[in-house]
């Protein structure tokens, strides 16, 4: 994988080894930051964050911090090094439970300007209901959601649709506040 565009155009970045992580293809990224246009300044929040692709892009695009989660060891090595590897310093990456951190980024009424949302496919289902009560807590006002699953299925979230693309296997979809 590579990142696209930005002060890190052309740089390659690692995946975790195994068939647990599903990294979100260079074309579909490309894609997606098409649709969002620019990330300059924005703040954020990258769940499920696997190789820490799509956050790394941002930061490559200018957004002004990043926050990478996710559970997995492998996937925290492996972003750790992406990191390390790009010499970001404005990146803040936590082993946690995505639900646990959202409850406590609420609490803390930690808010968001972009955040990413890309768990492995067969999660959605199981997590859909808490994504939908948990998000609009730590979505900035003017904040958008970018979530990524299974074309086959369906995501929603109460907030105004930006955006609905497919792209093969994969569907991308877009939110905000309008």
């Amino acid at each position: 994988m590579r990142i696209i565009a930005g002060s890190r155009k052309g740089a390659i970045i690692a995946a975790p080894r195994g068939t647990r992580t599903r990294p979100t293809a260079d074309r579909v990224r490309e894609a997606v930051f098409s649709m969002l246009g620019s990330v300059e300044g924005l703040t954020v929040l990258d769940l499920f964050s696997g190789s820490g692709a799509l956050a790394l892009e941002a930061l490559s695009r200018g957004a002004a911090a990043a926050v990478m989660v996710d559970s997995r060891a492998g996937a925290v090595r492996t972003i750790a090094d992406n990191i390390s590897k790009l010499k970001y310093d404005n990146v803040s990456l936590s082993r946690r439970d995505w639900l646990v951190f959202l409850k406590d980024a609420a609490k803390k009424q930690q808010q968001f300007d972009l955040i990413f949302v890309d768990p492995p496919y067969k999660m959605h289902r199981v997590i859909a209901a808490d994504l939908e009560k948990r998000l609009p807590a730590v979505t900035a006002p003017r904040g958008r959601i970018v979530v990524e699953f299974d074309a086959r299925g369906d995501v929603t979230l109460p907030l105004a649709l930006l955006a609905d693309k497919r792209y093969g296997d994969t569907r991308v979809r877009v939110y905000g506040d309008g």
